[in-house]
C-alpha cells in the first residue's frame, strides 16, 4: 500500500520517489528545526516528549526512531529515556543525519525503512516522526517494524491529517499549503526550503487516510491498532506486536 499516489509534478514514477526525496531534504536539511519550530509555534518538543511518555515510553528501553530526520523525535524521546546511548536512529537522508549527529550521541544508521539492517526482535519501543507520508509501502514498512520490535513492543506514529470536512480541509490547505511555505522561504530565504514545504502540503494532501493506515497495521500483523484524533489535524496511529 503506497501512503499516496505518484505526484507528476515531482517525479515520474514510484520508482523515483525516495532519490527525489533524499535529495529535497539533503538540501533542507540545514532550515528544517527553524521552519518546523516555527510551524508548530514552539510546542513541537514538549508535544513529542510528551506523547512518547503517554504511550508508555520509559527509562531503560532500546528505542528505534525510524526516518529520524533531523532528530527531533529522539531528542525529546532522550528526556524520557534519561539518556540516548539506548537510541537507534534510521534515516536515508545524508543531510538529515549529519544535522541529528550534532543533537544525539545515539546509534545512527543510513538506511530506508523497508529494508533496515538491524536484528529480529531487538526493540520495546519504536517511532516515526511526520514522515508516514515519505514511505514507499505502508505494508512492507510496517513487517520490517514487527520484525525488529520485540515482543509486546510498541510504534508509536506522529503525523498530520488533512481534515475530512470542507471547512477543515479548506483551512487545512491555506496553512499548510499556502501561509506555511511561504514563511518557510521568508524566514530562511531558500527555495529549496520553501518546496520542502509544498512538498509536505502535497503529501498531506494526497496520503491515505486512517483508515487504511490502520489497516496496514492489522495487515503486518500487529494487534491494537489504533488512530487517536488530536484537534481534528493530528493523529497518533500506536500498534502492538503481540
Amino acid at each position: 500500500m503506497v501512503p499516496h499516489p505518484v505526484l507528476a509534478n515531482r517525479y515520474a514514477c514510484p520508482e523515483e520517489r525516495p532519490g527525489y526525496v533524499k535529495q529535497l531534504f539533503d538540501h533542507g536539511a540545514e532550515h528544517y528545526d527553524p521552519v518546523v519550530g516555527w510551524g508548530f509555534f514552539g510546542t513541537g518538543n514538549l508535544y513529542r516528549k510528551t506523547a512518547q511518555s503517554r504511550h508508555g515510553l520509559k527509562p531503560g528501553m532500546q528505542l528505534l526512531d525510524v526516518a529520524c530526520g533531523t532528530g527531533l523525535m529522539a531528542v525529546a524521546a532522550r528526556e524520557v529515556l534519561g539518556g540516548d546511548d539506548t537510541i537507534t536512529c534510521v534515516e536515508p537522508s545524508d543531510g538529515m543525519l549529519a544535522v541529528a549527529r550534532k543533537k544525539l550521541k545515539a546509534r545512527f544508521i543510513q538506511s530506508g525503512a523497508e529494508s533496515m539492517p538491524l536484528d529480529d526482535n531487538a526493540f520495546d519501543f519504536l517511532t516515526v516522526g511526520y514522515a508516514l507520508r515519505h514511505f514507499a509501502d505502508l505494508e512492507a514498512t510496517f513487517r520490517e517494524f514487527h520484525r525488529v520490535l520485540k515482543p509486546g513492543g510498541r510504534v508509536l506514529i506522529l503525523e498530520a491529517t488533512r481534515p475530512a470536512g470542507k471547512i477543515g480541509s479548506a483551512l487545512f490547505k491555506l496553512y499548510f499549503g499556502i501561509v506555511y511555505p511561504f514563511f518557510a522561504r521568508l524566514l530562511t530565504r531558500s527555495h529549496k526550503a520553501e518546496e520542502m514545504m509544498v512538498y509536505f502540503w502535497e503529501t498531506m494532501d494526497t496520503c491515505v487516510r486512517p483508515e487504511s493506515v490502520v489497516a496496514a497495521f492489522q495487515a503486518a500483523g500487529f494487534t491494537e491498532a489504533r488512530r487517536i484524533p488530536l484537534m481534528g489535524i493530528f493523529s497518533e496511529y500506536t500498534a502492538v506486536k503481540a
